[in-house]
């Protein structure tokens, strides 16, 4: 899981087929999660609820970036995986491209931190800093976030680190030691 020791310009058709598995996978999953989404939203809980959740709409590309090890790869996986979730008429549309673009940027901005040579838990952890703050930017301007207070900022930034930690880094960690396992990957 640390170095690349692909050509970083060729892929091949086992690449391609894993990257097509992460972005109807998570696609999928993307589609669902709008409805735990939506029923944090119907609470009290409501301005936190896209940072409490946003963690497990990132995972696609981080986990197309431990398996595939390949600078920008984190990006697309994260695309493909946004238009399935959009082909399957997400009630976001075509902002799931963007939103994706945003988020697999925030991701392959941690690996490149590592010079792209760490693909386990250091790079995983940069693109957890990384995306946090890149989708907080986006957030800022999007979601209108510049309106809350810097204590209510403070804490969204924090549940949103702490989500995306969880799902895009510790258990995206937990998959590809399985995937590894599994013999998937040889």
């Amino acid at each position: 899981m640390q170095t690349v020791n692909h050509n970083e310009h060729h892929f091949s058709l086992r690449d391609v087929i894993f990257l097509a598995i992460i972005a109807i996978f998570f696609g999928l999953i993307y589609q669902g999660w709008s409805y735990v989404y939506y029923l944090l939203a119907a609470t009290p809980l409501k301005p936190f609820a896209n940072d409490m959740t946003l963690g497990v709409w990132i995972m696609a590309g981080p986990l197309a970036g431990v398996l595939l090890k390949r600078p920008g790869i984190s990006t697309i996986g994260e695309i493909l995986a946004a238009a399935v979730e959009m082909l399957l008429f997400s009630s976001w549309g075509a902002a799931d491209l963007l939103s994706g673009f945003v988020q697999g940027v925030g991701s392959d901005l941690g690996f490149a931190t590592t010079g792209y040579k760490n693909w386990s838990k250091l790079g995983l952890f940069w693109a957890t800093l990384w995306t946090t703050v890149i989708t907080f930017i986006w957030d800022w301007f999007k979601s209108g976030y510049s309106k809350y207070s810097l204590g209510m900022n403070c804490g969204l930034f924090i549940i949103r680190f702490i989500s995306i930690g969880f799902f895009a880094g510790i258990l995206v960690y937990w998959i590809a030691k399985l995937v590894q396992k599994s013999g998937l990957m040889k």
